[in-house]
């Protein structure tokens, strides 16, 4: 697929049906993760993928937005191992997981696989829920599988801003 269709048509499924993705598009939206680039190259993502009938259910019992996924990846980061950037106000853990995630993302699409990139869940609790060591934070869960029948993107997904009113030249 060409990336300019992949951007482009990649949505925010939000039902999702029973169908299980396959190994090999699961194996190669985890590789372009791996792929990603991260401060340093400090590689501080962890990737946990959850597709048990006992972790969707912690998942569930964490957020009302798995929306039907069978796979769930949780994308966390080790705080031990992030690159703290000049001043000390910001380090590379969430922007690089970002990075994983989104690289995770548009393989997803690639792949024929619909996903949900989610934040509304309560990240230590959820953390403690699936026993994640202690110096590992979760940014996000990463919802994927084929949507369900009559799924697609909302109403507003293809309005978008003019580059004007998004983008200066300095």
């Amino acid at each position: 697929m060409e990336f300019s269709d992949v951007v482009k048509n990649r949505y925010s499924c939000k039902k999702f049906g029973e169908q299980q993705i396959g190994r090999e598009q699961l194996e190669a939206i985890l590789e372009a993760g791996r792929l990603a680039p991260t401060a340093k190259n400090l590689q501080e993502q962890h990737i946990y993928v959850v597709q048990s009938a006992e972790g969707l259910a912690k998942i569930d019992g964490a957020t009302p937005c798995r929306y039907g996924a069978p796979t769930v990846l949780v994308v966390a980061f080790d705080r031990n191992s992030v690159f703290t950037y000049p001043g000390g106000k910001h380090n590379s853990g969430v922007e690089d997981a970002a990075i994983v995630a989104t690289h995770m993302v548009l393989a997803a699409q690639n792949a024929g696989v619909d996903s949900c990139w989610l934040n509304f869940f309560d990240p230590d609790q959820l953390a403690k829920e699936l026993g994640l060591p202690e110096n590992e934070e979760i940014l996000m869960l990463l919802d994927l599988g084929h949507a369900a029948e009559g799924a697609g993107p909302l109403a507003g997904h293809s309005s978008r801003k003019p580059l004007s009113e998004t983008v200066s030249y300095l």
